[in-house]
């Protein structure tokens, strides 16, 4: 019987039918519980599903079964990450990597780059170990093109990303594109996707240069870079991309910087800098960086609201009679670190809610692995909102329901810190212990509210539970809080473009004398 139930659930799973398969793979394991290839299919259809929640105890039983096969270990480690996991899933790479023939070994090198800066058991050395082992393995199969610096009257620079066509994405880096002086810097923006549009910020200019590059094999779009001579090659996508990040190992410009997207180092060698702040990165992390460091003056993510968003709504507790707080951060930040935080304030702030919403809790399974999580820690469902995906307004009108939003640890929210901010809602963070973690604090402190950054753990809670005793202090800061951030260097692009300009030309002149002096 379990037979049949299985060649059903493959068939209906190779035809791409999920939810089907999936019931059929529960038949199947219901009927025999020791079969391996039972527990994977519905392991891997109810991730396929992106029901995490589903898919990790099946791929753990079909692991008990067979502790030998470490592509679906790597498989695991993958739904693990998306749901918060993030220690277990470097744990399983880990073991992946030492285990696994060479196609797991590469995929667990991977995915292990991609998660190391938000496994709160990794310290500075093991995130940038696990980053450059991915770069040396990509870099065996590279042969640098080493383009030589040609001076020309514009200096000659390149932003390649993923990204161009998002408005909400976008917000962080547009306002700084388009600041540019085009007297002076040629402009090329390298798109892997939709090309840049005014809808997400972007405006025109004659002498910009545009590149369609979606499915280009790196060594073609290197090879297409050197010959059009670009001084500065700049990425913007960091692990976001990271198909893309090995680009850079071509070496297809003189300088090559990361700005942006990096919340650690890049693990990559042929870097000329890595741009951060005196917030983000600290003097003596840079020793565990495979680039240099160069800080600008105040947050390097500073961010634009080009569309129009919602209103800033009144704080709900003077409505309510209750503080809700919230957070709108990606599921694989909602570490076990995050979720123990949050359960101390909620537990120091009686009758408080929390209101958490991203696409990760479309997924049944997924919600209920993140209520039984809470239950661990003593909070239950009452006091908890779960919300999926929905349109971008949609998310940000989520803030109207939300009096304080709570950062994530140890990777904290970018883009989520500023739609916040914009929409009125203070967001508490904490320092950090690296990049990834102060990523909230070079906004808040940029933006003026360098209160709202907490010492640590005890002191955010203690924080959270004497704003939730201010309503009225809430509604005012509420009420002018856009205006006030609106006017400071957290949203000033252009600011910003004045120093990535001159560390544009700083380093494009160095490359350029150290080809000057290089024996003929």
């Amino acid at each position: 019987m379990s037979q049949i139930h299985l060649d059903r659930a493959d068939r209906l799973h190779l035809d791409g039918k999920l939810a089907e398969a999936v019931h059929a793979y529960r038949e199947a394991v219901s009927a025999d519980r020791s079969s391996f290839d039972a527990w994977s299919g519905l392991g891997h259809a109810a991730a396929a599903l992106l029901e995490y929640g589903e898919a990790i105890p099946a791929l753990r039983e079909a692991l008990n079964l067979r502790p030998g096969e470490a592509r679906l270990r790597v498989n695991l480690a993958k739904a693990l990450f998306a749901i918060g996991y993030v220690s277990e899933a470097m744990r399983e790479n880990e073991r992946a990597i030492r285990e696994g023939d060479a196609a797991a070994r590469a995929a667990a090198v991977a995915n292990a780059a991609i998660m190391a800066p938000g496994d709160p058991e990794l310290d500075h050395a093991a995130v940038l170990h696990s980053r450059a082992r991915w770069a040396a393995a990509e870099a065996a199969s590279v042969t640098p093109l080493r383009a030589a610096p040609a001076p020309g009257p514009r200096l000659r620079i390149a932003y390649y990303g993923s990204f161009f066509d998002r408005p909400n994405w976008m917000k962080m880096y547009m306002g700084v594109i388009n600041a540019h002086d085009r007297d002076r810097f040629e402009v090329n923006l390298i798109c892997d996707g939709a090309a840049p549009c005014a809808e997400a910020g972007y405006r025109d200019h004659d002498n910009d240069r545009i590149w369609e590059v979606t499915g280009m094999l790196n060594a073609d779009l290197a090879r297409h870079v050197a010959e059009a001579g670009i001084d500065v090659l700049v990425d913007l996508n960091g692990y976001s991309h990271p198909a893309r990040l090995p680009l850079l190992l071509h070496r297809a410009a003189p300088v090559q910087i990361a700005w942006n997207g990096m919340y650690g180092t890049t693990g990559f060698p042929h870097l000329n800098a890595l741009v951060g702040d005196a917030r983000s990165i600290l003097p003596e992390e840079e020793r565990f960086c495979s680039e240099p460091i160069l800080r600008v003056a105040q947050t390097y993510l500073p961010f634009t609201f080009f569309y129009e968003a919602p209103p800033v709504a009144p704080p709900p507790m003077l409505r309510e009679g209750q503080v809700t707080f919230g957070s709108l951060n990606s599921a694989y930040k909602l570490t076990p670190k995050t979720l123990s935080v949050w359960s101390s304030i909620l537990r120091a702030v009686p009758g408080s809610r929390l209101l958490l919403r991203n696409r990760g809790l479309d997924a049944a399974s997924n919600r209920a692995d993140l209520l039984s999580r809470f239950a661990a820690g003593g909070i239950l469902p009452n006091r908890l909102t779960l919300e999926g995906g929905g349109t971008h307004d949609e998310f940000l009108r989520t803030y109207d329901r939300v009096d304080l939003a709570l950062d994530t640890f140890p990777y904290n929210g970018g883009t989520t810190t500023a739609e916040a901010l914009w929409q009125g809602v203070p967001v508490l963070t904490t320092v950090g212990d690296r990049w990834a973690g102060r990523t909230s604090r070079s906004l808040l402190v940029a933006a003026g509210y360098e209160e709202d950054v907490a010492a640590d753990e005890d002191a955010l809670v203690a924080l959270a539970v004497r704003l939730a005793a201010s309503p009225q202090h809430l509604a005012r800061r509420r009420a002018g809080q856009r205006a006030a951030v609106a006017a400071s260097p957290a949203c000033d692009p252009a600011g910003l473009c004045r120093e990535l300009e001159e560390i544009y030309r700083r380093t494009a002149e160095a490359a350029f004398r150290r080809r000057a002096a290089a024996p003929a």
